[in-house]
């Protein structure tokens, strides 16, 4: 069990991937000092949690969060003459919030690190076949929104590794915050690269289905306002 200060977005994160944030709210501003006064960068952590949808960033935030979220380490930091900064950071893993204290000037909670628990009959031959399976479907979606938009999306190599794969193709997806969400509580690479294909194959059906529609828009937007 550990304490972390707490940053709930209308976004979800993911372990191993990069995200950028700027930062201009005053508690989160102090947020980030307080995380620069640590000497050692790797201890530089705090979680990032969903707020549920239909809620505002802000509103009742510690009753809208989910309670699965992603502990990340501030990584670089760009601060500017009023105050705000833009900020990356780098997912280190899952977490459960446990408790939630909002008694200072940004919400902290206690979390528990979240390992997965892959099935105990899987085998490292179907862990591999089912990140195939994930990918090539992955690459079909791509390939579909690449015709409907007229031009090339969500390009770029994706890692080998089937656990890092299930977070990028998680993260990759164009998907709700809902549908992302239930993904990053999976509780293993296997039932995440199977939840994403599985997701992947809706949104194919949905495009073959309706092909005259206008294409989904791919771009995606550099920088989460907090």
């Amino acid at each position: 069990m550990a304490q972390l200060p707490i940053f709930p977005l209308n976004t979800v994160v993911f372990p191993g991937m990069s995200t950028p944030l700027h930062v201009f709210e005053d508690r989160y501003r102090t947020l980030v000092r307080d995380l620069l006064e640590q000497p050692d960068p790797t201890r530089r952590l705090f979680g990032i949690v969903a707020i549920r949808e239909g809620y505002e960033v802000g509103a009742h935030e510690a009753r809208s969060m989910y309670r699965i979220g992603c502990a990340v380490q501030l990584r670089q930091v760009r601060p500017y003459d009023d105050g705000r900064f833009d900020i990356e950071t780098v997912g280190r893993h899952r977490m459960r919030v446990d408790a939630v204290d909002a008694s200072g000037p940004y919400l902290t909670a206690e979390v528990a690190e979240l390992t997965d628990d892959p099935p105990p009959e899987l085998t490292d031959e179907s862990l591999r076949a089912a990140a195939a399976r994930a990918l090539a479907t992955f690459e079909d979606y791509r390939h579909l929104l690449t015709e409907l938009r007229g031009d090339e999306v969500l390009a770029g190599t994706m890692p080998k590794d089937p656990e890092l794969l299930s977070y990028s193709l998680a993260a990759s997806a164009l998907l709700s915050l809902r549908e992302r969400q239930s993904l990053l509580e999976a509780s293993s690479a296997y039932q995440r690269l199977e939840l994403v294909r599985y997701r992947l194959a809706e949104e194919i059906r949905a495009m073959q289905v309706l092909p005259s529609l206008p294409a989904t828009e791919v771009a995606r937007t550099g920088w989460s306002p907090n």
